[in-house]
């Protein structure tokens, strides 16, 4: 029997396009069974999104943000509505469990949210008397198309870091998600309308790499959002500011997670298990290092062993909750391959696999994407499993003598994502805190991930650009600041002025 595909449009200027040309499949990765075919669009596609989206610029500017307000107010209430919906598009085209798929859903709405106190966000500031009878004052002002280019861990969440914020503030937007998860993207530009976003301010295409490069080299396209690694980050960076946008393009990571010997077990065994196994390791903020202190390895890696052999790993696209597993499969094949590979290249150079889910089987999915949660210990810095991001269920395990050697090693990445520290001692802590090089510090916090309000501030490899996604920072990226100073004369004006 043939399944039926779900359709997969493109969104521009308040039209819904049916694709024609190449399409990429789009897998249920617990199934293994292609669900939609994502269209490959080009130039062509682009082209017609910025003229769409430059068109409605104008009209959109001059909204006023309280009106620009009321439509994310809506949209919140359709998203919040229509949540469950949002979830299974999540779990079935990424694997996600729904648990997962919700939690990170809600950091999208927490956007959305956001983005509905865009009024107060985009307060000037004044100064009265700069000079004798000489004031200044100072706006913020949107800065016309825009764009995002989102990557296939987070369908729904990575897309509502940009677009609510960069279309409340005036600016409108292109989106253009990964082709692994095209689904909730489709169902978030469908919402959008239905909230009454006017024609062109939100636009919608499907493709690759000819679909990225007309968008960062486009004369009408002011600034760039990135989500993905830190090869097409950097790539993204340098050829969307060369061609005079700015960008801010967020890449991999390796992040440390720093186990002293005080540390509360239990809670860091499970803290652990989230951080490293959570969304089966598909996410720049995973735990994918413990480096273990002292004894703390001792105390430690029998506990975490036997939290990652009960973790039951099957399909996600089961009603939810009695029938959901604790970790889903990874995106595709040939990255369940890949990861595997990497776990193999460290035991060849000397590590020691301590938990094995290369041999994760699901017998109602045979040809679903899994992989079970795997622990590698004495990994060393030079061996290849240290240095690339994995991106898959897997916890190497660093051991080290004192928490110098533990800041060390981690400051020796190239990445600085994220970093945390399990410990009783404030004063290791504080150290920690202090010393190593990450934009985002945890303290008994496995995943140090910030809400809507704080920006997501990666480091060095991570992040390419100068204002961060979210809070302050992205409404700074998603505006320029324009400086008035003014100065009266009071002449012709009559015996009103004075006596």
């Amino acid at each position: 029997m043939t399944q039926t595909l779900t359709p997969c449009p493109h969104f521009i200027g308040g039209e819904w396009l049916t694709p024609t040309g190449a399409t990429s499949p789009v897998f249920n990765p617990s199934t293994g069974d292609v669900i939609a075919e994502c269209p490959i669009g080009g130039a062509a596609e682009v082209n017609a999104a910025v003229e769409a989206a430059q068109a409605a610029f104008p009209a959109w500017r001059e909204t006023p943000a309280v009106e620009r307000a009321r439509v994310f107010f809506k949209y919140r209430q359709l998203v919040e509505q229509n949540f469950d919906a949002i979830c299974r598009t999540v779990t079935r085209e990424h694997g996600k469990t729904y648990a997962e798929a919700r939690g990170s859903a809600f950091r999208g709405l927490e956007n959305i949210e956001y983005a509905c106190g865009v009024p107060s966000l985009l307060f000037g500031d004044t100064l009265e008397n700069l000079a004798r009878g000489v004031d200044c004052e100072t706006l913020l002002q949107p800065l016309g198309v825009t764009v995002g280019i989102t990557p296939f861990n987070f369908p729904a969440m990575v897309p509502l870091w940009m677009f609510p914020l960069a279309l409340a503030c005036g600016n409108t937007f292109v989106l253009k998600p990964s082709e692994k998860v095209p689904l909730t993207a489709v169902l978030l530009a469908q919402l959008l309308e239905q909230a009454g976003c006017p024609k062109g301010v939100f636009n919608l295409v499907h493709g690759g790499r000819e679909c990225v490069d007309t968008l960062l080299t486009h004369p009408k396209v002011r600034a760039v959002s990135f989500v993905g690694s830190t090869p097409i980050a950097k790539y993204i960076y340098e050829t969307g500011t060369r061609h005079g946008k700015r960008v801010q393009a967020n890449g991999g990571a390796k992040n440390y997670i720093v186990i002293m010997p005080d540390a509360d077990i239990p809670k860091t065994v499970e803290a652990l298990s989230t951080a490293a196994f959570g969304c089966a390791g598909e996410r720049c903020m995973a735990g994918s290092t413990a480096v273990t202190v002292g004894k703390a390895a001792e105390r430690l890696l029998p506990s975490l062993v036997e939290a990652a052999k009960v973790i039951k790993v099957g399909r996600t696209d089961q009603p939810a909750p009695a029938s959901q597993p604790d970790m889903g499969p990874v995106i595709t094949a040939q990255h369940r391959d890949r990861v595997m590979n990497l776990v193999a290249s460290g035991e060849k150079e000397g590590a020691k696999v301590i938990a094995d889910g290369r041999s994760a089987r699901v017998s109602d999915a045979p040809r679903g994407f899994y992989l079970g949660a795997t622990i590698v210990d004495g990994v060393e810095a030079n061996m290849t499993l240290a240095r690339e991001e994995v991106f898959g269920p897997v916890l190497n395990v660093m051991r080290m003598d004192d928490l110098d050697s533990a800041i060390a090693t981690a400051n020796a990445s190239a990445f600085g994502n994220g970093a945390a520290i399990f410990t009783n001692s404030g004063a290791a802590a504080r150290e920690f805190k202090h010393r190593v090089k990450a934009g985002m510090v945890g303290i008994n916090v496995g995943v140090p991930a910030t809400m809507a309000m704080f920006p997501f501030t990666g480091w060095d490899d991570s992040f390419y650009g100068d204002l961060h996604i979210q809070g302050r920072e992205a409404v700074q990226f998603y505006t320029q600041q324009k400086v008035i100073t003014t100065r009266w004369f009071g002449g012709d004006v009559g015996d009103v002025w004075k006596k």
